[in-house]
């Protein structure tokens, strides 16, 4: 599961940057409406839902290596994602209403449920 850790990592580190976005927010806010974001709070849900999903699966990849591929593949693709649907409703806050919106966070919600029920089931290797 190095894999799944090192993804992990990754999204901890895209996290962490997005810490600058914070300080952009509170510091040059003008560069935030430059920049058309409309739903600024929606920077600090991206930030932490990234920070949130990196540890995840670093525990995961970490607690569960016998988790299989097929479940960890479903657990990565929803941390992948879920943090980035705060994304666009940054510029659009109506995006929500949109079939393909809300096509991804319900896919997105269910794979992360499904990999960490199959983690907690599955447990430590």
């Amino acid at each position: 599961m190095d894999w799944v850790v090192r993804i992990g990592l990754v999204e901890l580190a895209i996290g962490g940057l997005l810490g600058w976005g914070m300080v952009i927010r509170m510091e040059k806010p003008e560069w935030i409406e430059k920049a058309g974001i409309v739903a600024p709070r929606r920077i600090l849900q991206v930030h932490l839902d990234y920070v949130l999903m990196g540890l995840i699966l670093i525990g995961v990849g970490t607690v569960v290596p016998d988790l299989p591929k097929a479940l960890a593949i479903a657990l990565v693709f929803g941390t992948v994602v879920n943090p980035f649907l705060f994304v666009p409703p940054m510029f659009h806050p109506d995006v929500n209403e949109r079939g393909w919106y809300r096509t991804l966070s319900v896919l997105s919600f269910i794979a992360v449920s499904v990999g960490l029920v199959a983690a907690a089931i599955v447990g430590p290797g």
